[in-house]
């Protein structure tokens, strides 16, 4: 996997974890609300007055069905408007904390790891830059400016491999043949053969070139 999908798995994560505990938030604020309106119309239908006291907090606790807002929901007196208006309030802090946040804990979690994945990729994923090429050695692939994968067949990737491992990315004719067919006594065609096929791909996929040094060396250089 290239390391801008492992970092875009990374935020579908977080979006998908942020978007699970934000929707357990949302179902039991509304839980919260119906059961906490629910209570207090009961109780001042019983109370039959407009006066808030502990009886009226008592009442409205009793009435309440999800047990864990007892003593936590407060009642309140809406003054902005001539009648008179109670209602009851939950803090948010107190609404998270009753909602079921498990799952959201879990995509959390395995988000976490996710992103030590991705940072561990990115640390250990020494490169070697020359031109707008890039030969990953964790990978052992080329990749071109715009991270697409270098279409090579295995001989011209361990010539590339070569040509960049050289710290002049010059190679001579016989080190090439020694190294690509060590058991063949004269590898010049195969060699010509190999240059001429790898020339088109790598001018075609980046801003670099091959050069013949009077047909003893090969350097890779750019345009």
């Amino acid at each position: 996997m290239k390391q801008q999908h492992a970092v875009i798995v990374l935020f579908a994560l977080i979006l998908v974890s942020s978007l699970t505990s934000l929707d357990s938030y949302r179902y039991t604020s509304q839980r919260v609300s119906e059961d906490m309106d629910r209570a207090l119309a009961i109780t001042m239908q019983e109370q039959q007055s407009d006066v808030i006291s502990q009886d009226t907090i008592r009442t409205f606790n009793s009435h309440l069905q999800i047990a864990a807002l007892r003593g936590r929901a407060t009642l309140a007196v809406d003054t902005r408007n001539r009648q008179f208006k109670a209602y009851a309030h939950c803090s948010k802090a107190t609404i998270f904390s009753l909602s079921d946040q498990r799952p959201a804990v879990l995509l959390w979690v395995l988000t976490g790891f996710w992103a030590m994945f991705v940072w561990y990729r990115r640390a250990g994923n020494h490169g070697i830059g020359f031109g707008n090429l890039t030969y990953s050695e964790t990978e052992g692939r080329f990749y071109a400016a715009d991270g697409s994968l270098m279409p090579l067949t295995p001989m011209q990737q361990q010539l590339m491999e070569m040509f960049f491992h050289s710290p002049s990315h010059s190679l001579s004719k016989t080190d090439i043949c020694e190294a690509l067919w060590p058991k063949k006594p004269d590898a010049s065609d195969t060699l010509y053969t190999l240059i001429r096929r790898l020339k088109p791909v790598i001018e075609q996929h980046s801003n670099l070139k091959i050069e013949s040094d009077r047909s003893k060396a090969y350097r890779l250089t750019m345009k």
